[in-house]
């Protein structure tokens, strides 16, 4: 009842307010009804690795790339693809330390995963960043959209479970070779044996190479599925 109280006093006192296009905020989001409409949803999308497919393609179908090599991870779930207006609250995130999109972000896939009544993991897992990057940026954007995931859902998080050992070079600009090697080798397993469900948490996933090369690592670690959640799911990045 006080939790109330306060939350009501609070939402009084700093309405929620669109990130958008600065009208009133809906459903406790800082986002308006109409910019909720407008975004960029990701359907239909490959059954298991999310990636956007065409209009004419039905519910439930699998790309040809799944078909010719089944990814390490066993399904992405992504509810937006990475186009305008996402890629401005994403890029707004992780370059200009935006942190109130970050809650924003998670409340989407989260609601997202609960429409799509996904099977909640043993525990959850950020990508991690190079420390260079993460001195750099002051924060782990795909840290800030689990923490309230984790809450929402009262599941645990390890954001010490795997760390990236090796400085990668941005991704964005290489072709999927270069993407391949860039990553490969870039993360490390810390700490004890991993529960059998482990789901890695991302902002967006574009080519699939990075939440790869960690779900291998995973596996490696005892975790027998793999999950991603992700805000968002780049097109034709394959």
């Amino acid at each position: 009842m006080v939790y109330n109280w306060l939350k009501n006093i609070q939402k009084l006192t700093y309405p929620d307010v669109c990130s958008l296009c600065g009208a009133e905020g809906h459903d406790d989001l800082d986002l308006c009804q109409g910019c909720r409409d407008d975004l960029p949803f990701n359907h239909p999308a490959c059954q298991q690795c999310a990636l956007p497919l065409p209009d004419v393609v039905p519910k439930g179908a699998v790309c040809g790339h799944c078909q010719k090599q089944r990814p390490k991870f066993d399904r992405c779930y992504a509810p937006l693809r990475y186009a305008y207006p996402l890629d401005h609250l994403v890029s707004s995130l992780k370059f200009r330390s935006k942190l109130a999109h970050g809650r924003l972000l998670s409340r989407l896939l989260g609601d997202f995963l609960v429409q799509q009544q996904c099977e909640l993991p043993d525990l959850i897992i950020p990508v991690p960043l190079h420390a260079s990057r993460l001195r750099a940026r002051g924060f782990n954007q795909a840290l800030e959209l689990a923490r309230p995931l984790a809450k929402r859902f009262d599941l645990p998080i390890d954001n010490q479970a795997v760390i990236r050992h090796r400085a990668t070079s941005p991704q964005m600009g290489l072709d999927q070779k270069a993407r391949r090697k860039n990553i490969r080798g870039a993360f490390e397993l810390k700490g004890e044996r991993l529960p059998q469900h482990v789901v890695i948490i991302d902002d967006v996933v574009t080519t699939g190479n990075t939440v790869n090369e960690m779900a291998t690592v995973l596996r490696r670690g005892g975790a027998e599925r793999v999950d991603v959640w992700a805000v968002a799911r780049r097109a034709g990045q394959q």
